[in-house]
């Protein structure tokens, strides 16, 4: 299936904790964009959930917004590491941290992109 999205999307493994329904879940992105996040892991919402993120980097830094689910994808936990399970989050309204944020997938793509924190 040819891909529909037309921002530019960089590969990014970092911790992400999430939380809709006055629980805490956590999961890992796997990709990052200007506006938004794909979430790998096993607890999805429904499209349309607004959701508060909170992305950490190896070195502790942090970043936090307001986000709201666009797609879900449900895949069994004995499935994950096969089927990409997870959820696309759009972010809807930055807390904290958004220059972080924009440093994940500069909107330049980079040739040499070794200096993305992680």
């Amino acid at each position: 299936m040819p891909e529909k999205r037309n921002i530019e999307r960089c590969k990014r493994r970092l911790q992400v904790r999430f939380e809709g329904d006055d629980r805490s879940h956590v999961g890992f992105t796997d990709d990052v964009s200007k506006d938004g996040i794909f979430i790998r892991t096993t607890k999805v919402y429904k499209p349309g959930t607004i959701l508060s993120v909170r992305i950490t980097t190896k070195d502790g830094s942090e970043t936090a917004f307001k986000g709201q689910v666009r797609w879900a994808k449900k895949v069994p936990p004995s499935m994950q590491h096969r089927l990409k399970g997870g959820m696309g989050i759009y972010v809807k309204s930055m807390l904290e941290g958004g220059e972080l944020f924009q440093s994940f997938c500069p909107i330049d793509p980079c040739l040499d992109c070794d200096d993305i924190p992680e």
